[in-house]
């Protein structure tokens, strides 16, 4: 047996990590700025993360939701304290995708709709209902549409109004950043009035922060920025630093009754044990102020670059638009320089991803390999015409 080829894989096989770099089977060293799709949020192999797995595996891995779990519990209160999500509840998954599974499916217990609204160039997930709302036709099967969803413009309120005030939408669904669609931000206005719509029209709210929260932007979530409280909050990615864990944060606004979510292996012990210690590392060495002033650093250092026509985001959530498709470049920059970067649903826009404990001097490594690796890109390609950033 093989395994089912789905992944463009490329020639690079990781062996270890540490901080901020990678190594592959060869030796060599990388400089990883994209944390495997934004996983990586304290680094590689942080001492407190292996200690406590190591830790929990030497009492109990697993055991069902059946019985009582104190790590979860634990877990909970410390999240929701770090998060000034203190009132609301924790339900945990394995992934992203599972945990907006299970967002949808409260929100349609909550009001009886099915009508979904998301937004173009969104993607929240490849199962059944996640990809449907994800703007990407060609992972979404027949099996996958079997309820009413509409893409809307992003940072569009006048049609948001249109399409909500007709009181038949189950929940909206945003990212608090746009990751795989090229990092785009919502304004807190856009979101603010989003917010004040759905409650008007007993719509649920659901943030999507899988990928753009748990520090990631510099405040825990990065909806934060604004000043909306959602009705519902997914997590995963940085959640767990490459262990697999998610989660949804409940309004107080639901209840909960036996039975009505479930899942064998969300929460297990182990997971809790992971969880917990990144939680702890963000709190303990203010990984949250780091991501702020490295975001800073990135984005004014950034800015030499002619050939970057736009740079977006905020925090180690950075999105370059380059003049030109970055596929060969970012290429380039891990074969020659040694540097992995993310790419986007959009051809020209470059992911910079670094975990939330990135160092100031790492910061500077990775810009000097980006200068000369545009450099090369442009001998190699033969490239004579830049589009200037205004």
């Amino acid at each position: 047996m093989k395994p089912f080829d789905v992944y463009p894989l490329m020639d690079t096989n990781i062996q270890r990590g540490l901080g901020s770099y990678i190594w592959d089977k060869k030796g060599r060293r990388y400089l990883d700025f994209y944390g495997g799709h934004a996983v990586i949020s304290i680094g590689h192999s942080h001492p407190h993360f292996l200690k406590m797995i190591k830790t929990q595996l030497d009492k109990v891995a697993f055991y069902s939701n059946f019985v009582q779990n104190e790590l979860r519990e634990e877990l909970a209160e410390k999240l929701g304290k770090l998060s000034m999500y203190a009132s609301y509840n924790l339900f945990m998954v394995n992934s992203g995708a599972e945990a907006i599974e299970n967002a949808l499916k409260l929100a349609s217990f909550k009001n009886g709709r099915t009508k979904v609204v998301a937004f173009e160039k969104g993607f929240h997930g490849r199962t059944s209902a996640a990809v449907h709302i994800t703007d990407n036709s060609k992972i979404s099967a027949k099996i996958n549409k079997g309820f009413e969803r509409t893409l809307i413009p992003w940072n569009d309120i006048e049609i948001a109004t249109e399409v909500i005030s007709k009181n038949d939408v189950c929940a909206v669904v945003i990212e608090g950043v746009q990751g795989i669609g090229g990092i785009h931000i919502p304004t807190p206005e856009f979101l603010q009035e989003l917010e004040k719509l759905c409650k008007k029209h007993n719509t649920v709210l659901i943030l999507d922060e899988i990928q753009s929260g748990y520090g990631r932007t510099g405040k825990f979530f990065a909806h934060q920025y604004s000043t909306v409280k959602p009705d519902l909050i997914t997590i995963a990615k940085g959640m767990g630093n490459g262990f697999p864990i998610g989660g949804i944060l409940i309004s107080p606004e639901f209840d909960a009754r036996h039975g009505l979510l479930g899942t064998t292996f969300g929460g297990t012990h182990l997971a809790c044990a992971a969880g917990l210690a990144v939680v702890e590392v963000i709190e303990k060495e203010n990984l949250l102020r780091n991501a702020r002033l490295r975001g800073i650093q990135l984005k004014n250092a950034l800015t030499q670059f002619s050939e970057i026509s736009e740079i977006r985001g905020i925090g180690c959530m950075i999105g370059l638009e380059m003049a030109f498709p970055v596929k060969s470049f970012r290429k380039l920059l891990i074969k020659k320089f040694g540097v992995f970067t993310g790419s986007s649903s959009q051809a020209n826009t470059l992911r910079i991803l670094p975990s939330l404990s990135v160092k100031e001097t790492e910061v500077t490594e990775f810009i000097s390999a980006f200068g000369e690796c545009l450099a090369a890109y442009k001998k190699q390609s033969n490239y004579e015409s830049f589009s200037i950033r205004k």
